[in-house]
């Protein structure tokens, strides 16, 4: 009986050496699928953070893009407030009855800006009684056209334009 576990603790421990042996190989083989799928992993951190970059560059790309577009708009708001202020000036110097509102705007300055203070200072500006005086009558009224129930004598005004003319009423005769 010896004989029998002698040969099998042999078979017993052959069977225990090639399972050492098969583990050996296993860690071996894991180590090197570690090493192996560490470098896919490591590769694979690498162009996640590239692709995180890339996209953050592209959002600071847009902001700037859109910082521009905000600027410009705010450019052109500004510049359409100084239009509007320019525009509310004209016409309040409209208003105040000015003769020339390219000359009162020279001189608008002077005055910090104010219309009423211009028209006390420089009262040759405006019109004596103003185009649009509040509380008066505004400018002369006057159409250019004969009033309507004045009467008019054609032949007075005939004769008028045939002396400067220097035709005379024989010349009509004749």
């Amino acid at each position: 009986m010896d004989g029998e576990t002698n040969g099998g603790q042999e078979a017993t421990q052959g069977a225990q050496d090639a399972s050492q042996q098969q583990g050996q190989e296993q860690q071996e083989t894991q180590q090197q699928g570690q090493s192996q799928v560490e470098t896919p992993d490591y590769e694979k951190q690498i162009a996640e953070r590239d692709e995180k970059i890339a996209s953050l560059e592209a959002q600071v790309a847009e902001a700037a893009k859109n910082a521009e577009t905000a600027e410009q708009l705010r450019g052109e708001i500004a510049e359409l407030k100084a239009q509007g202020e320019s525009d509310r000036i004209d016409f309040k110097l409209q208003l105040a009855g000015v003769r020339n509102v390219k000359a009162a705007r020279a001189l608008l300055a002077d005055h910090d800006n104010d219309v009423d203070k211009l028209k006390e200072a420089e009262p040759w500006l405006f019109e004596a009684n103003g185009k649009h005086a509040k509380g008066g009558a505004g400018g002369s009224g006057t159409t250019g056209l004969p009033n309507a129930g004045a009467a008019s004598d054609e032949g007075k005004t005939l004769k008028h334009w045939r002396e400067i003319a220097g035709l005379t009423d024989d010349d009509k005769k004749e």
